[in-house]
């Protein structure tokens, strides 16, 4: 057992909750999006394709200032928001959108791959059986690309669990609220005697980083068997 103060096992388990709740509320979109570039044809597909890349190409802290400019209590969005009791800013529910931000142009450009592989005749196949272009995404796009988009999960968890520039800079680092782990072993890298801790910290996020990889690997082929019958 890895001996630790509570604030650091309460930054691991925010981290965990803030990068499945990311992972899991970006994944309709991310799959939806990654869909339509993979398929559709429309103007304005490459310039939506920019704009779901672009937090990987901006520096982090530009998208989190940018979080804070809309979510601010001043800001547009923060303004409407804060009122109702739904702020973002400086709370972990901001964490989780600012880390959701981040993975997903990871997770979008995974799964749009996995549709991209997926051969057109099975489609049509289905379709001149009568099946609707809901029920064919459903049954056979959907389950052949599973491998993929499990894929794209794993690579947004990975990235919202480790993410540190865009949400210090939308929720800063408070202790319990918004404290994640990388913000945490940022925070035990400027004490004297933190080294315990910050090496803790680290071995807990390598560990998560593997085992996220080994579940990933070991559930693919089983998804890919069971998408192909066997």
């Amino acid at each position: 057992m890895i001996d630790l103060p509570p604030e650091a096992w309460e930054a691991l388990m925010l981290s965990l909750r803030v990068s499945i709740s990311a992972t899991i509320l970006s994944l309709p979109l991310a799959i939806w999006v990654a869909h339509l570039l993979a398929r559709g044809r429309f103007a304005g597909r490459g310039l939506l394709d920019a704009a779901v890349h672009l937090p990987l190409v901006l520096p982090p802290v530009v998208t989190g200032y940018a979080l804070l400019l809309l979510f601010s209590r001043a800001g547009p969005l923060g303004g409407v928001l804060e009122p109702l009791g739904l702020g973002l800013a400086f709370r972990w529910t901001g964490a989780a959108l600012a880390a959701g931000i981040m993975a997903f142009p990871l997770m979008v450009r995974s799964i749009r791959l996995a549709f991209e592989a997926v051969d057109p005749k099975l489609e049509e196949a289905a379709a001149t059986l009568g099946a609707s272009s809901w029920k064919v995404w459903r049954t056979v796009t959907l389950p052949l690309a599973a491998p993929g988009v499990l894929a794209g999960v794993t690579l947004g968890f990975a990235k919202a669990f480790g993410e540190f520039g865009a949400t210090i800079t939308f929720v800063a680092s408070i202790p319990g609220e918004t404290r994640t782990l990388p913000s945490a072993i940022y925070a035990f890298l400027q004490v004297p005697d933190g080294g315990a801790a910050l090496r803790g910290l680290v071995l807990i996020a390598v560990a998560v980083a593997i085992g996220a990889v080994l579940v990933s690997n070991w559930l693919a082929p089983r998804i890919a068997a069971r998408v192909a019958g066997r």
